[in-house]
């Protein structure tokens, strides 16, 4: 009988009744259980995590930072509730600890106190980094720990981004103001540059001044000796002048108080002798010429009279023995008056002969003479008046004297003082020439130096940088997060499940195989009976598994694809790789059975188990100890686990090539081993009757 005649006739038992077409049923469904089920129980994990509740504590209390408010806590806050990470829940930092403690929350998140002060601090003297404080409990889930520590370095990465930014752009911004206070101070140098060089010809012009100054300073000091020495003599003088004057008004004040009554009670008086004067004057002027024609006639008489009065002196006084006493004397006075009145007579004739120019001048006198006694008359009531006035001129003049002389005896001290001063200033002025000197030389070292430092500055101002806001933001951007990770995945899984079914389908594959055994002959007793082939025999217990898997795979990929939405990048290339797989586990787990009868079942699931821990289906197998490196490269599933990855995500192929080429030789090995196997079954033997261990 041929092989595909006994494997439909295995199938064929389980027609017989409803238990076993139940068993047929389940044996389908199965793998169900371990691909489909299991991977829809946590496809899209990530996708559900809003679900998740977690405590969020905003104790911040803000800050403000140049004149500008900062809330970290409550911006995070509201992104975080925005996102949708998890399910936050907003409570109190006591109930967030009771809520990790008890169950109620996986994990918390706090912003602490002083979170924005310390975020703010980055703009002082000293900064200080701020610390979100994540709370986790693995007694509640370790998963999600691990979970929280990528989601909640995401959001350090962006705080951490945004605080840098306000602290870059304020350095951007000072770049800006630096670059316009440093054009300034370039431009301030020029000028600086432009006043050293008038400075420096200013000092220059000092220091020949002072060098005059010098000079002068010296005459200076020379006059103020003299002027001192003059002071003086000045001092005395105006002293003595002052002591006159004070005696004079003394005088004045005395006479004006014994003349003062008189002239206010004879004022008529002596303007009645003023005009008597002014008429006398008129009068005699008048008579002037008369004078010179009687002046010889009364010389000649006054001396005839003389004579006469001489001679008679003489007889009757001198020759007389008893002069007479009451007649001599004023005889001999009028004797001399005689010879008086002779000598004027004759003094007048001569200056009438002699002097008749003389005459001339007196005629204008005597007019003059007229005219002020007029004036005199005119004056004469107001005569105590103006002696009043002339009284306060003295005694103003007296006053003044004294002044002068207090001035005097001040420019004395304070010329003395000058001398003093006058010698220092010279001292002065020639330790500021010699300053000048030193000055001069020093502003042609400043004015090279202004020229470097204004050139510089220049030369500078183009060097620092100078942003607007667009370009100011760019950079900030740049700065704040200068690594970004380009994170691109050549062919991405979309989630979770799609990531994992490249390990779940053959895994469930596998089960699917080894409970198809349980239900299956690995070998027909009845062609072993029969003394069939010994290949006809392993193909007919493999057929009917292979045929099982093949279903079971339509099974699987159609309820993955339809349920929860597997896409795959080759799905005919998929599904042809799993039926090889199918194919492939059922002849392994069929020689397993039949070369080691139930033992081979135990066999199966520690091959499994290896299987599982090897291919890399989780963590890269380099990950694990040493011993599962090493087995790797000898199990099936490591290859089928590749090339399932290569088939769903994309990718080259070549990895399913090889694992068709493993898949292939495993599967040939396999049923050529059953095959030895059924050989050494068609002997029956007293262990065979009677097996040690029965499953």
């Amino acid at each position: 009988m041929r092989s595909p005649r006994l494997a439909a006739l295995e199938l064929r038992r389980f027609g017989r009744g409803r238990l076993p077409r139940a068993a047929l049923a389940a044996l389908l469904l199965l793998p169900l259980l371990y691909g489909a089920l299991y991977l829809w129980s946590f496809w899209d994990p990530y996708g559900r995590l809003d679900r998740i509740p977690v405590a969020l504590v905003n104790d911040d209390k803000g800050a403000t930072a140049a004149g500008k408010h900062i809330a970290a806590g409550d911006e995070i806050t509201s992104k975080l509730l925005d996102s949708k990470v998890f399910a936050w829940h907003e409570v109190s930092a006591a109930e967030a600890d009771e809520g990790v403690e008890d169950g109620t929350y996986y994990l918390s998140l706090r912003m602490p106190s002083d979170l924005s002060e310390r975020i703010a601090s980055s703009a002082g003297d000293s900064p200080e980094t701020g610390a979100l404080q994540v709370r986790t409990n693995d007694a509640n889930n370790y998963i999600v720990g691990q979970i929280s520590r990528t989601v909640f370095s995401e959001v350090r990465t962006a705080a951490s981004a945004n605080a840098s930014r306000g602290f870059l752009d304020r350095i951007f911004i000072s770049f800006s103001d630096l670059h316009d206070e440093t054009a300034k101070a370039a431009k301030g140098a020029a000028d600086l540059e432009s006043g050293i060089g008038r400075a420096k010809k200013g000092s220059k012009d000092l220091a020949d001044g002072l060098k005059d100054a010098k000079s002068g300073s010296g005459k200076l000091a020379g006059g103020i000796v003299k002027l001192d020495k003059g002071a003086g003599d000045l001092e005395t003088g105006s002293r003595q002048v002052a002591d006159g004057t004070q005696l004079l008004a003394d005088k004045v004040n005395g006479v004006a108080a014994d003349v003062r009554p008189f002239l206010k009670d004879n004022g008529k008086a002596i303007g009645d002798t003023a005009r008597l004067v002014a008429d006398s004057s008129r009068t005699v002027r008048d008579n002037l010429d008369l004078l010179v024609k009687a002046a010889p006639t009364a010389a000649t008489a006054a001396h005839t009279a003389a004579d006469d009065l001489t001679e008679v002196h003489r007889t009757r006084c001198e020759e007389q023995p008893l002069p007479d006493p009451a007649v001599c004397p004023p005889l001999k006075r009028a004797v001399t008056a005689a010879a008086d009145v002779a000598a004027v007579a004759d003094d007048v004739n001569a200056l009438v002969e002699n002097q008749n120019g003389d005459l001339a001048k007196l005629r204008t006198q005597l007019t003059t003479l007229e005219k002020q006694a007029k004036a005199l008359a005119a004056r004469s009531p107001h005569l105590d008046e103006d002696l009043e006035a002339a009284v306060k001129k003295v005694n103003a003049l007296n006053t003044g004297a004294h002044k002068v002389a207090k001035g005097a005896d001040q420019l004395h001290t304070g010329l003395a003082t000058a001398k003093t001063g006058s010698a220092d200033l010279n001292t002065g002025v020639g330790k500021l020439k010699k300053g000048a000197t030193s000055l001069d030389k020093g502003m042609v070292r400043l004015s090279d130096g202004s020229a470097t430092l204004a050139q510089g500055l220049g030369d500078g101002v183009d060097k620092i940088p100078d942003y607007d806001k667009k370009d100011r933001d760019a950079r900030t951007e740049v700065m704040a997060d200068p690594v970004r990770l380009a994170s691109q995945s050549l062919h991405s899984a979309p989630n979770y499940g799609t990531g994992f079914a490249p390990y779940f389908i053959p895994l469930s594959l596998w089960v699917g195989a080894m409970v198809a055994y349980m239900l299956i002959q690995p070998l027909s007793r009845r062609a072993l009976a029969a003394g069939a082939p010994a290949w006809r025999i392993a193909l007919a217990g493999w057929l009917p598994v292979a045929a099982v898997g093949l279903l079971q795979v339509a099974a699987l990929m159609s309820v993955l694809h339809w349920g929860p939405g597997l896409r795959m990048a080759h799905t005919a290339g998929t599904l042809g790789f799993l039926a090889l797989v199918t194919c492939c586990f059922g002849a392994i787990v069929q020689w397993l059975n039949a070369c080691f009868g139930a033992a081979g079942r135990i066999l199966v699931l520690a091959l499994l188990m290896l299987q599982l821990t090897s291919a890399g289906g989780t963590y890269p197998v380099q990950t694990s100890p040493g011993f599962f490196n090493a087995i790797h490269p000898f199990l099936p599933m490591s290859y089928v686990v590749e090339g399932l990855r290569r088939l769903i995500t994309g990718g080259g192929l070549g990895p399913v090539w090889q694992g068709c080429a493993v898949l292939v030789a495993f599967t040939a090995g396999a049923l050529a081993l059953t095959a030895l196997s059924a050989r050494r079954k068609q002997m029956w033997t007293l262990e065979r009757l009677h097996p040690e261990l029965s499953l």
